[in-house]
Order: structure tokens, then C-alpha cells, then sequence
């Protein structure tokens, strides 16, 4: 199936994304509290409900989005692979997320588990099916980007997510994540089956703080609640822009030694 010579155009969801960074003894007092105006994400599990998340992110053979923070852009994009689950049995994500200024914007396609191969991404005839048009022009949007910066698999990142989301808008969204590792890229893989090569992200030296910790965001549309600002307040949080791609990239060069500038950690994105 081919897509349709007429793409509708559909606008991409746009929202904040406010980052936190705090220790992770403080969890159960912040879940108490948003548990009040938030339910489980129905697909977390256990107690409390938690994910895995694994991302493959891509960049150029410079580097271009990781330094984009470091250039000034106010408008920057990156590319990534994300799944769900401990192994590749769900679906795949192509992703491609945008800070237009203080707003993001991310679209996506869905690729099942059987179809994801190193075709999708070198040879550019290989195209899934997908359910509608909008997912089709989210997908060659991807490879579009990709062909033009020629951007290579670059580190996986893996972390544990807490999800909670509001009981009057799902738009609004609560998470944690716990758990953060990364390591060099195998090509397009998601899963290799070797655990022993991932690097810890949530320590000390990887948030810089006097202390291990897990890294909260609010993701909410253009407008705020009055929970999500007394959460804020109640528990003195102070926003960061921790990017996780570009922390791993910085851990990786204080273990082969190049330079980096913290600027391009801070990217919020």
C-alpha cells in the first residue's frame, strides 16, 4: 500500500515540557500527591506503575544536534527510535521532536515489532505500512531529516518511567524516570542482549548534584493547572532543561577523554 498522493496535513501535538531534577527519596511524598489529581498510565506496571523505555538516538557524523544548544538555536530538532518494554515485542516509534522556541512539537510513525530492520533506515524505498496518511508524512519527514544532516545511530539511552496522567485532561502528564543508563550505539539495535556495556546516568556526576537522583517532567499543553503550580511550589522545585541524549554524550567524553561544553546538556529538549 502506497501512500496517497494528497497528505493531509495535521498539526502536531504542541506542549511544555518542564524537567526537574530531584532526589529519589522524595518520590513517595510527590506520588502522594499527585496520585490525588492523576491515574495510572494503563500501560504501567507493578507498584508503583512503571515502564522501561529504550531509545535509539541518531545524530550526524558532526554531531550537528547535540551541539545545536551550543550554536544558540532557538528552533532544533532531534531524531530518535523509541520502544517500550524490556525486549522488541511492541511497537516501534520513529520519532521526530522540535523546540520551536518554548514549545515542543513531536510526530511520530508506528512500526511493528516484525517490520523494524536496518532496511527502514538504508534503504530508502523500504517503507512500512501504516494506518493513515498522517503517519505516512510523519515517517518520510524522519528519513527526509535523516538523508539530510546523514544522521547514523549514535547511543542507545534506557531508563525506568513512572507515568501518571490527569484524571480531567490526558494531555497532562506526570512522570519519573529512575534507572537512567546509555551506551554507544550497535548499529540500529534496540536490544543486543549484553546488559554489561550500559553506563549509569542518574549519579552525582551525571546530574550534577550533590546527590543520585531521577529527573520529574510535566508534560502539559499551552495551558497550566492550578495542581501542577502548587506541586511546583509545594515541593520547591526548581526547573532545568536536562537533556538526556546530551548528558550521555558528556559522560562519554569524560570517558575517552574529548572536550564538551555543559551548555549542550542544558538543551530542555
Amino acid at each position: 500500500m502506497a501512500p496517497s498522493l494528497e497528505i493531509k496535513e495535521i498539526p502536531p501535538r504542541v506542549r511544555h515540557e518542564l524537567k526537574y531534577i530531584v532526589p529519589a527519596d522524595r518520590a513517595e511524598e510527590i506520588r502522594n500527591y499527585i496520585q490525588i489529581f492523576c491515574k495510572h498510565d494503563p500501560f504501567a506496571n507493578g507498584d508503583p506503575p512503571v515502564y522501561d523505555v529504550t531509545t535509539l538516538q541518531l545524530d550526524s557524523p558532526g554531531l550537528a544536534l547535540h551541539y545545536a544548544k551550543d550554536r544558540k538555536q532557538v528552533n532544533r530538532f532531534k531524531l530518535r527510535v523509541r520502544t517500550y518494554g524490556s525486549s522488541l515485542n511492541s511497537t516501534v516509534f520513529f520519532e521526530v521532536k522540535r523546540r520551536e522556541e518554548q514549545f515542543i512539537r513531536k510526530t511520530r510513525s508506528r512500526v511493528q515489532p516484525l517490520d523494524y530492520s536496518d532496511k527502514l533506515f538504508t534503504e530508502p524505498y523500504t517503507i512500512p505500512e501504516f494506518k493513515n496518511d498522517e503517519e505516512y508524512a510523519n515517517h518520510l519527514e524522519f528519513l527526509r531529516l535523516k538523508k539530510v544532516i546523514d544522521a547514523r545511530p549514535a547511543v542507545n539511552i534506557r531508563y525506568e518511567r513512572e507515568s501518571w496522567i490527569s484524571d480531567t485532561d490526558s494531555e497532562i502528564r506526570i512522570t519519573m524516570d529512575r534507572k537512567i543508563r546509555y551506551r554507544l550505539a550497535d548499529g540500529y539495535k534496540l536490544f543486543n542482549g549484553d546488559e554489561k556495556d550500559w553506563r549509569v546516568m542518574d549519579s552525582e556526576t551525571a546530574l550534577r548534584r550533590p546527590y543520585g537522583g531521577m529527573v520529574l517532567e510535566i508534560k502539559i499543553p499551552l495551558h497550566v493547572p492550578t495542581w501542577v503550580l502548587h506541586l511546583i511550589r509545594m515541593f520547591d522545585l526548581e526547573r532545568t532543561g536536562f537533556c538526556k541524549y546530551s548528558t550521555a554524550m558528556r559522560l562519554e567524553s569524560l570517558f575517552t577523554g574529548q572536550s564538551y561544553t555543559a551548555a549542550s546538556e542544558r538543551c530542555n529538549l
